[in-house]
């Protein structure tokens, strides 16, 4: 990620001379996460949508949603600390990308998902760049990266450290990959979850209001206290639209209009060891 070489330069100047400090903002080799997250791609009435849950414990994720623009190109994007994070996002030229957990507990030499998120929607434009680009580029940790363009390509792509990336179709994913793979299933419902986007996307009756509801819902919508969902996100590539939602709460974002704000979200009392269903 060349490209990258000159803001991280920048950041170990501001950080001063900390080598420790310097090891972080690489994300390079990041410790082990073990998290929840559904994502699904809508194809439907004519539009075309990534809709995802991202589930963790809240005491460790940023509060920060932002605009960007490090090449010219703004992205939007759920920013996650230390420098450089992007949980999910959206640029200008219509490129979602989005990662969950891959289930696996490998791990190996190479970068955090989230900076290699970032990487991606500051440099590439549509899915196949993308893919191109997640191929190339090792990656610390199991991951899943879902990708949705403007013009409504897509592709889920399973990364990890032990394996060679793989392409996938899917329209939903979670927190395991390949059929046959078990790691992580267990400890995050991982197989529910992602059936119960799919049947949601196999109804006929279904549009992506329905859909948008159902995150909010069990099996998919989590309110136990060790991986609670956190927020849930409605990107429309072709709109140049994102949507942040909470129950009884939506923050719209578009590119080029970016609005600050605030909001304070009660999650209220969180459940310790709640089963999703």
């Amino acid at each position: 990620m060349p490209e990258l070489l000159t803001a991280y330069d920048h950041v170990c100047v501001l950080v001063g001379d900390d080598e420790r400090a310097h090891q972080v903002l690489s994300h390079y080799r990041p410790p082990p996460l073990l998290l929840g997250c559904t994502q699904a791609v809508w194809h439907g009435r004519g539009d075309v949508a990534l809709v995802r849950n991202y589930d963790f414990p809240i005491g460790i994720v940023s509060d920060h949603f932002e605009s960007t623009s490090w090449f010219g190109r703004e992205v939007i994007s759920k920013a996650q600390r230390p420098w450089g994070g992007c949980l999910d996002g959206m640029n200008a030229d219509g490129l979602v990308a989005s990662a969950t957990f891959g289930g696996s507990p490998s791990q190996g030499l190479g970068f955090s998902i989230i900076l290699i998120l970032r990487y991606v929607l500051e440099t590439c434009k549509h899915v196949a760049e993308a893919v191109e680009a997640l191929r190339r580029i090792p990656v610390a940790l199991s991951q899943n990266v879902t990708l949705l363009d403007a013009s409504g390509a897509h592709a889920t792509v399973f990364l990890g450290p032990d394996r060679v990336p793989a392409v996938s179709q899917a329209l939903a994913c979670t927190n395991h990959q390949e059929i046959g793979t078990q790691a992580g299933r267990t400890a995050t419902d991982s197989v529910e979850r992602q059936q119960a986007a799919l049947r949601a996307l196999a109804d006929p009756e279904m549009t992506l209001e329905d859909l948008t509801a159902s995150f909010l819902q069990p099996p998919i919508y989590s309110r136990s206290w060790s991986s609670p969902t956190v927020y849930s996100a409605v990107y429309r590539p072709a709109e140049r639209r994102v949507d942040y939602i909470w129950p009884g709460k939506c923050w719209t974002q578009r590119i080029g209009q970016f609005e600050s704000g605030e909001y304070t979200h009660d999650y209220g009392e969180l459940l310790p060891l709640m089963p999703r269903s």
